[in-house]
């Protein structure tokens, strides 16, 4: 098989006008520098024509690969499913909709490979997006920079170049497309940089991307990423520390209540019954809720040590 310098891998969702024009830019930029390449169209359950577009783009280009789900499952699996089909030395992604430039393939490309990045990631200055979208990127793009100490302006941005080793190294599901850089630190690729692409207006049908839910998962996968990347190798660090110092207070309160019932029998003071103590149930579950939890990490431990990394979209054709 021969050497491929760069895959494109394109998440698409309903894009059947676009990609015959995305194609043939990738595919002009390619060949104006000499790149040998591939380009992944990874159709996300789409309803229009899009799976017979890239079908008929295959028979005219054989550097374009397809891959169809039975049904929708989301950006950050059609990316991952192209994460692993990847072959070239530096993969790029990018968006469908013609608002990503491929003009800008050769720079990110000559960054990873020349300058050595593990990750590149563009920054899309000036925007042509609703502000329903805008918005709580900008939100979400200062509090992911606080939480994971990434200095980037722009977390979300489709247009992003990786070594082919951060790729087969990451697992991308979920909401968490937009937070590929984190996750990728976390996995120990620390080189991140940044540089300011083109953006477009678009130029055909409408965002798939947009509302209150999709800030909403975002915040969700930002808490779940946070978790996993600081206790998900070693899931018994959080819930064996938390279950012990539960069980720990738990005990010691009960303790306390039984020395305080033979010191008031012994000197003859009144007393109540253990159980008539409220402080004694609040006690007792603490120590159950402890013991829970450490048994919890214990089974986590046992799961992570036996969960091999795998796909579980079901891609219904590939071509």
């Amino acid at each position: 098989m021969s050497k491929i310098d760069i895959s494109v891998v394109v998440p698409l969702l309903n894009e059947e006008e676009s990609l015959p024009e995305l194609c043939a830019w990738i595919k002009k930029v390619a060949d104006a520098n000499g790149f040998s390449y591939e380009v992944l169209l990874i159709d996300d359950g789409s309803t229009d024509k899009s799976w017979e577009i890239i079908q008929g783009l295959k028979k005219e280009n054989e550097h374009i690969k397809g891959i169809k789900f039975r049904r929708n499952y989301g950006k950050s699996a059609a990316l991952n499913v192209g994460f692993e089909a990847a072959l070239g030395d530096v993969i790029i992604t990018m968006d469908a909709d013609l608002q990503d430039s491929p003009d800008e393939i050769p720079e990110l490309y000559r960054m990873v490979m020349k300058d050595n990045f593990d990750l590149v990631s563009g920054w899309k200055q000036k925007r042509y997006d609703p502000i329903s979208k805008t918005m709580p990127s900008k939100l979400f793009n200062a509090f992911t920079r606080k939480m994971s100490g990434i200095k980037l302006n722009d977390f979300n941005c489709g247009l992003k170049a990786y070594k082919k080793e951060v790729v087969k190294n990451i697992e991308v599901y979920g909401e968490m497309h937009r937070y590929i850089p984190v996750i990728a630190k976390w996995e120990g690729f620390t080189k991140i940089g940044e540089k300011v692409v083109q953006h477009q207006a678009r130029k055909y049908g409408s965002s798939k991307f947009t509302g209150f839910k999709r800030a909403i998962n975002g915040f969700l996968d930002i808490i779940s990423i946070s978790f996993i990347g600081r206790f998900g190798k070693a899931p018994m660090h959080f819930f064996g520390a938390l279950g012990t110092l539960l069980f720990a207070i738990g005990f010691f309160s009960v303790l306390y209540i039984g020395i305080m019932k033979v010191y008031r029998l012994s000197n003859h003071l009144p007393t109540i019954l253990v159980t008539s103590n409220p402080y004694f149930y609040i006690a007792l579950t603490t120590i159950i809720l402890g013991t829970i939890l450490f048994l919890v990490g214990f089974l986590a431990e046992l799961i992570n040590q036996n969960n091999p990394r795998r796909s579980v979209y079901k891609v219904e054709s590939r071509i």
